[in-house]
């Protein structure tokens, strides 16, 4: 009798950006997988890191996948190995430059728009120092380039896609920092809210804003909705 294949296990926190990003692609392509979320609280954040997370990533932090022998880390990475274990559905575009389009703009989220979100995370109590407006105002010029990108297109790459998921991640972050989308931006609102109603983003968007109401953080108003719902896809 042939032997068993290994299930997946991903690890990722009640509050990672990119963790909700390789758990949204997970639910997507409708793999198997084992979700460990690490411990974490408001004062202490992750530590003491987990084990596994610290045996693998040498940033310490997750995401964190293991698949039989394979072991890596990174939500880009993690992407990457989704599409190649489970090609169907396909989350990036069928062609070399479409491809290629797609993971620029995944990257440009990550690399690009959430650097100064980062920045914000620390000035919370501090809305007029001049490190929080520049912050704001990248956020906002951001914005303004990816409501032009999106045009009248359903997705910011063609079809749905990991840039899609990638993005909304990080807007959702934005927005929990005090940089969120307006209605200078309509087509970028329609795009979250198609966004927002898939149901693999209802799940993990749905536990993060229950989490956080469940330890009194304001929730953005697109979020509201996701804590009063479980969304869970049926396994």
């Amino acid at each position: 009798m042939p032997a068993k294949p290994p299930q997946m296990r991903l690890y990722s926190g009640p509050l990672s950006m990119f963790g909700a990003k390789a758990q949204i692609a997970a639910l997507e392509k409708g793999l198997a997988v084992e979700l460990v979320m690490v411990p974490f609280d408001m004062a202490r954040l992750y530590e003491p890191k987990h084990p596994d997370v610290l045996r693998i990533n040498p940033k310490k932090q997750v995401p964190v996948l293991i698949h039989g022998e394979v072991e890596i880390f990174d939500s880009s990475q993690i992407f990457e190995y989704f599409e190649d274990v489970q090609p169907e559905p396909a989350l990036w575009p069928g062609t070399p430059g479409a491809r290629a389009k797609a993971r620029l703009l995944e990257l440009k989220s990550d690399e690009v728009f959430f650097p100064p979100v980062i920045r914000l995370m620390g000035l919370q109590d501090r809305p007029d120092d001049p490190a929080a407006v520049a912050a704001r105002e990248a956020c906002a010029l951001y914005y303004a380039g990816m409501e032009r990108h999106l045009g009248d297109v359903d997705h910011l790459a063609g079809p749905y896609s990991f840039a899609d998921i990638a993005f909304y991640m990080a807007q959702l972050f934005a927005a929990r920092m005090g940089a969120p989308m307006t209605q200078a931006t309509p087509r970028l609102i329609e795009w979250r809210s198609r966004m927002t109603a898939r149901p693999a983003v209802r799940e993990v968007a749905g536990a993060m804003a229950r989490f956080l109401l469940s330890h009194q953080r304001p929730l953005p108003d697109f979020m509201k909705p996701l804590a009063m719902a479980d969304a869970r896809i049926p396994r």
